[in-house]
């Protein structure tokens, strides 16, 4: 969704001296594009991989002046922009989950189509790997990690005999852990949906990883290091990110002012505009080119000036009088307790988007 992505992100970048953070690096795709558009953009590339970081390096080199590269996991980015001085951007990025060149790279153990080290660590210096998480955790810990994390309906009796196995010999390598789950699951899921190991091996990476924790604390964090019409887009690989994504920008596009009031006092009127109508998929025709672009959903917003005190406009957006400001939260007869009856000639109610498909759809690589 290379082309989407940077249309969604330029327009904030129009001006001199913009800064943009690719907060999830990779191998840069996403960062060249928006440098060759933009010539006046400064890039700040984050990535907790240094494989990634080093590829992305050699990749953006002719734009070497106009980059700075961080090893960090992306929650930890306003830390990052105070050490190099940058109190606003313009942009922010994230592509958030495997890599295809972690995925790709036989050894780094993210796979399970080949027999490897079980390891599955994004920063290869991080301390826990899959093989700890299989042979140290309890029974009961391991059916929450597949359940919530892999969305797996057999969780128990893979987690049972994942603790059997493991006193006869500890977990070291994928091809064993592959067979076991295929073992503990039904004939009729074997033969549908792809390879029943996809589900554990998900769930593996995400609390290797930390996943999901550090979508949760990195949205919120990056959008407030915004400037005032700032963009911030996520792209997502499954169902367990893309809630979080989603609910994120649903909350900061949203006013926290009661339904009951009519109008929207000072500092409660929402922080940010959607960009994206849901979870944009890629088309078609990158499909045929790039299958795993299947489960990706794209999401955007951009930052409202002088929303609140902390969004950085101006003083005369900040003092505007919000009490003339209608509440869209508010029924329009007046009262949020009793609604008014809908006229036959009012279109019928917006039902609320539903959540993306699970990773049981076979989506997932």
């Amino acid at each position: 969704m290379l082309e989407r992505c940077t249309r969604l992100l330029s327009p904030a970048l129009q001006h001199p001296g913009a800064v943009t953070v690719d907060a999830t690096l990779g191998m840069g795709g996403h960062a060249a594009e928006l440098l060759r558009r933009n010539p006046q953009v400064r890039l700040v590339g984050v990535d907790r991989d240094p494989q990634a970081l080093e590829l992305a390096a050699r990749r953006l080199h002719e734009f070497s002046e106009r980059t700075t590269f961080v090893h960090a996991v992306s929650d930890s980015l306003p830390a990052v922009l105070d050490e190099l001085g940058l109190e606003r951007v313009d942009a922010v990025f994230f592509d958030l989950g495997v890599s295809s060149l972690q995925l790709d790279e036989a050894e780094r153990g993210f796979s399970y189509a080949r027999d490897t080290a079980l390891d599955m660590r994004m920063d290869p210096g991080a301390p826990t790997t899959a093989a700890d998480v299989l042979n140290t955790r309890s029974q009961s810990d391991l059916v929450r990690l597949l359940r919530e994390y892999g969305e797996e309906r057999f969780a128990p009796r893979i987690a049972a005999a994942i603790v059997r196995e493991r006193e006869r010999e500890p977990f070291t390598t994928s091809a064993r852990l592959v067979d076991l789950v295929r073992a503990n699951v039904p004939a009729a899921t074997r033969r549908t949906g792809g390879n029943p190991a996809k589900r554990t091996f998900q769930a593996l990476r995400i609390e290797v990883n930390d996943e999901l924790g550090v979508v949760e604390r990195s949205l919120p964090a990056a959008f407030e290091r915004l400037a005032p019409d700032g963009r911030l887009a996520v792209l997502t690989f499954h169902s367990l990110e893309d809630r979080i994504a989603k609910r994120v920008l649903r909350e900061l596009s949203t006013s926290s002012a009661p339904p009951d009031l009519p109008f929207v006092p000072a500092g409660a009127g929402p922080r940010a505009e959607l960009l994206t109508r849901g979870g944009e998929g890629a088309d078609e025709a990158e499909l045929a080119e790039n299958p795993r672009a299947a489960s990706a959903r794209l999401r955007a917003v951009r930052r409202l000036p002088g929303e609140d005190s902390n969004a950085g406009g101006s003083d005369a957006s900040r003092d505007r009088p919000q009490a003339q400001r209608r509440n869209p939260r508010r029924n329009r007869a007046g009262s949020s307790q009793e609604p008014r009856r809908r006229a036959r000639t009012d279109p019928p109610p917006t039902s609320i988007e539903p959540d993306e498909n699970g990773t049981t759809d076979g989506r997932t690589p």
